[in-house]
């Protein structure tokens, strides 16, 4: 094996990132039942290569130091030509809990249509709850671009970050976006939202985490379908409004 090759399978078997560039068997896939429709389609696959309207990754805050990137979020900036990192270092996508921002990438540099960064925060505080409010930004973000298929990167791994289970991420994230998703649709019958209908949710999971990554996600649909039917069924606005 060339020297090159086994840099990239050593750090694949460490590091347990998104799936290399170079994995020659394909992407792996999964695809799960979510609800209202939406299917949900775990992949083994970069944030680079998904093929969709609207492609998702997160970030921590950014160190004055510099920020951490290993794997896949080393590959997506440097198709991107860097800029990801030079909005960092000069503050204009700093991270903070909540913040986004909305890319259009050049041509030729990654598959999808847009890329949205979403901020996570100071990294000693991430929680399940910050990853639920990512997946419900990123929903109402899909809602608003009118974009039926997205894709979904966490990035955590890749900025050497395991203070959470990876199952445990992907639940909370897809919570936050059927849910999201759910309140969409209701909003939509009565007239006070543009009508929309989000069809693929695409999770983007490291080949070592596979396996765990699909547990997780069918933990988050069965979650987010137990809450949306314990929501009241009711119309939002009183009568005569």
């Amino acid at each position: 094996m060339k020297r090159t090759g086994l840099m990239v399978v050593v750090l694949g078997l460490v590091l347990g990132g998104i799936a290399s560039a170079d994995d020659r068997k394909g992407p792996r896939d999964r695809t799960l039942e979510g609800t209202n429709g939406v299917k949900v389609i775990v992949r083994a696959q970069g944030p680079y290569d998904a093929d969709v309207p609207l492609q998702v990754v997160c970030y921590f805050r950014h160190k004055q130091g510099g920020d951490r990137t290993l794997g896949a979020a080393v590959t997506l900036d440097e198709r991107l030509g860097g800029v990801i990192r030079s909005l960092r270092d000069r503050g204009e996508f700093v991270g903070d809990d909540g913040e986004t921002l909305l890319l259009t990438p050049r041509p030729g540099t990654i598959k999808a249509g847009r890329l949205l960064l979403v901020g996570l925060g100071d990294e000693g505080s991430l929680s399940l709850g910050t990853m639920e409010r990512v997946g419900r930004t990123a929903g109402r973000e899909a809602a608003r671009l009118g974009v039926e298929r997205v894709a979904f990167a966490p990035l955590l791994r890749d900025q050497g970050n395991a203070a959470l289970a990876v199952g445990d991420v992907e639940a909370a994230v897809l919570r936050g976006v059927l849910l999201a998703n759910d309140t969409q649709k209701r909003l939509d019958k009565e007239g006070l939202a543009t009508e929309h209908a989000l069809h693929e949710w695409v999770v983007e999971a490291g080949p070592a985490y596979f396996d765990e990554t699909v547990a997780g996600v069918q933990r988050g649909i069965d979650e987010a379908r137990k809450s949306a039917g314990e929501r009241p069924a009711g119309p939002y606005a009183g009568p005569g409004h």
